[in-house]
């Protein structure tokens, strides 16, 4: 079975078009995408067996992604600004603050983005929206493309006063401009829109292409995908394959899933399946339960890698727990020894606790209502993401 790829342009656009416009509970984590399981299909020959793909994303908790952050960055000729952003960086955030604020009230564009980011996050100060809007503001007029970028960000929330998304097109426009990535992410993500912005694909696709130049592995993702179907570029599935490869080098763990997948059938890419399995099996151990589904049925039927069934029903169990089960996977659990299966099923509690076999919790949406595309997620900026290192005792 040949990859596809399940998620449509207009999917797409209502999942920014939720996630621009919901409260801050939900832009305080990022989802990983979901979508319907595809049946079972029996293997056919092994010699010719190929690794279906992932029918599609189902949600599963991972931590946010540090390339949302909106920290500011040190200034190296500045070593007072240094030693606040070492402190930062320590957790040592009311120390930060101490340190920010004379440099801040002396005009200090960079300090003022620090204090804006302190108090967005309540780190070492109580939280307060309006002063961190405030010092993101005032270092916004000074020409700081980080403090834009948060600014945009809170004023799409409607963080620290009303909602007031031309600003926010503006500041994210003049971020953009001045060479911020995470700034061409977002930007592009209101041209998919097309609420706030006339829905413009192809500048979509300028604007993901100038942030995955920059390194930014979300839009490297998207940018391949807008590839992979010729979404507002002409489609090319070698370079969606090159941007799966660049993101999955980033940890975007999507990207490894799907160039796992590539490599696997060597589709846009030559084929290396013990490469694809040492992916599927990195994704599979940062949670993705795509990944999971996948190297169980490698590891089941021996393919690209030895013939493990207790490790590959062991993963089949946990990605069970994710809404991802195969009724193959499950025969195969059947057939078992009961030996056999007792170790799968212990290695799976192992791995998840008393997850296995849990059922959802009572009131939960279903995986299909909490889909969203992993590069429609806002970056940058947003109060209370990602969360931060834990705090250092300050002495």
């Amino acid at each position: 079975m040949m990859i596809r790829r399940p998620l449509s342009i207009l999917v797409s656009i209502l999942a920014v078009t939720l996630l621009l416009t919901t409260g801050a509970a939900a832009q305080l984590s990022i989802t990983p995408p979901a979508a319907k399981d595809e049946p079972a299909r029996k293997p056919a020959e092994k010699a010719k067996r190929k690794l279906p793909a992932a029918a599609a994303k189902k949600p599963e908790p991972k931590p946010p992604a540090p390339a949302a952050s909106a920290a500011p960055a040190p200034v190296p000729d500045n070593p007072n600004a240094d030693m606040v952003y070492g402190a930062y960086q320590r957790g040592e955030y009311k120390t930060a603050f101490n340190l920010a604020q004379p440099r801040a009230q002396a005009g200090d564009v960079h300090a003022m983005t620090m204090l804006g980011e302190l108090y967005a996050n309540g780190l070492g100060v109580k939280r307060d929206y309006a002063r961190a809007a405030d010092w993101y503001k005032r270092a916004s007029d000074g020409g700081d493309r980080e403090a834009m970028l948060a600014l945009a960000m809170m004023r799409l929330g409607g963080f620290g006063g009303t909602t007031d998304k031309q600003e926010a097109v503006k500041l994210l426009a003049s971020s953009a401009k001045l060479g911020e990535p995470k700034a061409s992410y977002n930007l592009a993500l209101l041209y998919l829109d097309g609420q706030t912005l006339p829905q413009d694909v192809k500048r979509c696709a300028e604007l993901m292409r100038q942030a995955a130049d920059a390194g930014n592995a979300e839009a490297q993702y998207a940018l391949a995908t807008f590839y992979k179907e010729g979404t507002g570029v002409e489609k090319n599935v070698e370079t969606a394959v090159r941007l799966l490869q660049a993101a999955a080098l980033a940890d975007n763990v999507d990207a490894e899933v799907e160039y796992a997948i590539a490599l696997f059938n060597g589709v846009g890419t030559p084929r290396n399946q013990p490469a694809a399995v040492a992916l599927l099996r990195k994704a599979a151990k940062q949670g993705s339960a795509i990944a999971q589904n996948r190297l169980a049925f490698v590891l089941v039927n021996g393919v690209g890698a030895p013939m493990d069934k207790v490790e590959g029903l062991k993963w089949h169990l946990v990605a069970k727990t994710a809404g991802k089960g195969d009724p193959a996977l499950d025969e195969e659990l059947a057939k078992l020894s009961p030996e056999d299966r007792a170790k799968a099923e212990a290695l799976a509690h192992r791995w998840l606790g008393d997850k296995v076999d849990s059922p959802a919790p009572a009131g939960q949406p279903t995986s299909q209502a909490q889909a969203a595309p992993p590069f429609l997620m806002p970056q940058g900026g947003v109060p209370g993401m990602p969360a931060p290192p834990p705090a250092a005792p300050n002495r």
